[in-house]
């Protein structure tokens, strides 16, 4: 049986967390086994500053997702929804960022799992309202790291958990993985 595209875990699933970004893109990969448990696999920064002109930064995320796709070999992507709460330039740039790690993802056929902030934070923090130092600390906690996790890669690791929980729910009542989280 398949929930919404994924096949049953016969052992353990590695998934990529994204948090896309123009300037930094966090990357998170987790494994879960088929009893619910996380490892913590890899974090970082994407950073893509430095790299000369939008595109060039287009470019480098493509390439360096690629990479750690091909080096840490997912079988499942989550990735944070667009949130466009600051400039229309801001949220088009976020939104071609986006849209460009998508295609590094979808290029290699891995099903891609996608989430709003507040249900990452909801899921994470319990409360959809969570702060950034909130988000780093629960990460940290729930996967046994030590010292302050990089924002970036602390909410790529939240949105790889969250992915984890609503998949683990999913199966376990035996419906489709969006369903699972649905508040319709």
């Amino acid at each position: 049986m398949s929930v919404a595209g994924l096949a049953r875990p016969q052992g353990r699933v590695r998934i990529l967390g994204i948090d896309p970004g123009s300037q930094r893109t966090g990357i998170g990969i987790i494994d879960v086994d088929p009893g619910g448990r996380v490892l913590h696999v890899h974090h970082q920064p994407l950073v893509l500053l430095g790299e000369g002109d939008f595109a060039a930064r287009l470019k480098r995320l493509l390439h360096g997702l690629a990479a750690l796709i091909d080096e840490y070999s997912p079988q499942e992507v989550a990735i944070e929804q667009v949130f466009v709460g600051r400039s229309a330039d801001s949220a088009l740039k976020l939104g071609q960022a986006r849209g460009a790690a998508i295609s590094a993802v979808v290029l290699r056929d891995l099903p891609v799992s996608e989430y709003a902030a507040r249900e990452v934070k909801l899921a994470v923090v319990g409360t959809g309202g969570a702060d950034k130092l909130q988000i780093q600390h629960m990460v940290a906690a729930m996967l046994g790291l030590s010292g302050k996790v990089q924002a970036d890669a602390a909410d790529a690791l939240a949105i790889a958990l969250t992915h984890a929980h609503v998949r683990a729910t999913a199966w376990r009542l035996g419906v489709d993985a969006r369903l699972a989280w649905s508040r319709k």
